[in-house]
């Protein structure tokens, strides 16, 4: 499946993350053969440009529309062609029995969805943004671009980075509009002037950091980003000065940030059951320990009483530290154990998160004062909801990563 403006790393990796049933799974492995049928050979051909056949036969499965919805994600077909290979993928690779369905919860709170496809196919929008002037945003991450809709008009532009393979990640706006995101993969921080599209880059200055991952601005502009390398790091946005310093573990893998109402960074550890506070003013960082080993927090929000919580994709529970107390409570997520909670975000007393290992993904609300959900599927099928934001106005925005779409969550009650 190729066409000129895709590319093509990125479109197997989207591939695989949407196809594969556990993220962290084999998607290697020796070629598999594809059962004989009309259609093998355009899958055969069009399909392993990108990526290996194996990521296909090892798939959960999907309805016809379904797969459509991934491949049309990655580029666009004749219809004839589209057609076939959709019969042939329907026929041969249908959803498995055993699929972890989404559990749907009733309730008073009403929804809807807008969904954008970005221009860039393949781009895998990592995540998105709500800007001050109404516009949404997003990481297009393999297609080395931001991108920007209007949601009056629909009107859909990318900003191309200067260096290549730059693998944009988080998104955060400061005061002036300017958009600040991670290079994950280039080992810089890099901020864009949307009136001009000039981008300048802030380069990592130790050699040991690397992956900046979510960026967040705390009161005084001051940028904050995790790594993957088990730091934390800082721009001074009027110096360009970075400063970077490594987490007390070992071995850890700072994720989501959130900065509470005194300035103070607040980060999960995906790769242990902790959570982390930051001086501002210092950088020292303080790490709180989760009871339960097994847990992976892996994005967080915060209340407006500062409390955290955070969205357990190992276990498959929605957590709250209280960080005067060091109380910490949970609840097991609608989908279940399997359910992977991901993006969250939250509005007044309200957290809103999606669940990435069900299918179609849900969109879930857990009102905090009377601890009730209520869940959503999303109507393209979320493609694994990597991170949300709330807008000003109590809505939400979220990147459909490997379905290639932002979205536009309308809330009311």
């Amino acid at each position: 499946m190729r066409n000129g403006s895709l590319i093509f790393l990125g479109a197997a990796a989207t591939l695989a993350s949407v196809l594969s049933v556990d993220v962290h799974g084999q998607r290697g492995g020796q070629p598999a053969p594809l059962p004989d049928g009309p259609g093998k050979e355009l899958v055969s051909t069009a399909c392993s440009r990108c990526h290996g056949l194996n990521i296909i036969a090892n798939s959960w499965g999907y309805t016809r529309e379904g797969w459509v919805h991934v491949f049309s994600s990655m580029v666009a077909l004749p219809r004839e062609e589209s057609d076939t290979i959709a019969d042939y993928l329907a026929t041969h690779f249908p959803e498995k029995p055993g699929t972890q369905k989404a559990v749907l919860i009733s309730g008073p709170t009403k929804v809807n969805f807008k969904e954008w496809v970005a221009p860039s196919l393949g781009s895998r929008p990592h995540d998105p943004l709500a800007a001050s002037d109404g516009s949404f945003w997003w990481t297009g991450m393999y297609a080395n671009v931001l991108g920007r809709v209007d949601p009056k008009t629909g009107a859909l532009k990318e900003y191309p980075l200067k260096t290549p393979r730059s693998g944009p990640h988080g998104l955060v706006e400061d005061k002036a509009g300017n958009i600040w995101f991670t290079a994950n993969q280039s080992r810089y921080m890099g901020k864009l002037d949307p009136k001009t599209g000039t981008v300048t880059e802030y380069p990592l200055p130790d050699p040991n950091a690397r992956g900046p991952h979510t960026p967040i601005i705390d009161q005084r502009g001051m940028v904050w980003f995790t790594m993957q390398s088990g730091h934390v790091g800082r721009v001074d946005p009027a110096t360009g000065d970075v400063k970077i310093a490594k987490t007390p573990s070992d071995n850890t893998y700072p994720y989501g940030i959130q900065v509470n109402s005194k300035g103070v960074p607040w980060y999960v550890d995906f790769r242990g059951n902790r959570l982390g506070s930051i001086d501002p003013v210092t950088m020292e960082i303080k790490e709180y320990t989760l009871p339960d080993a097994a847990a992976r927090p892996r994005r967080l929000a915060l209340t407006p009483d500062d409390v955290v919580w955070y969205a357990d994709y190992a276990r498959g529970y929605l957590g709250r530290f209280d960080p005067n107390t060091g109380q910490v409570k949970e609840w097991a997520s609608p989908g279940g154990k399997a359910s992977r909670p991901y993006g969250i975000a939250a509005v007044g007393p309200v957290l809103w998160y999606s669940e990435s290992g069900v299918k179609p993904n849900t969109l879930v609300r857990f009102d905090s004062k009377t601890e009730k959900f209520q869940t959503w599927s999303i109507p393209a099928g979320g493609g694994v909801v990597r991170n949300m934001m709330a807008t000003r106005d109590g809505n939400l925005v979220l990147a459909e990563s490997a379905l290639n779409r932002v979205t536009l969550v309308t809330v009311s009650n």
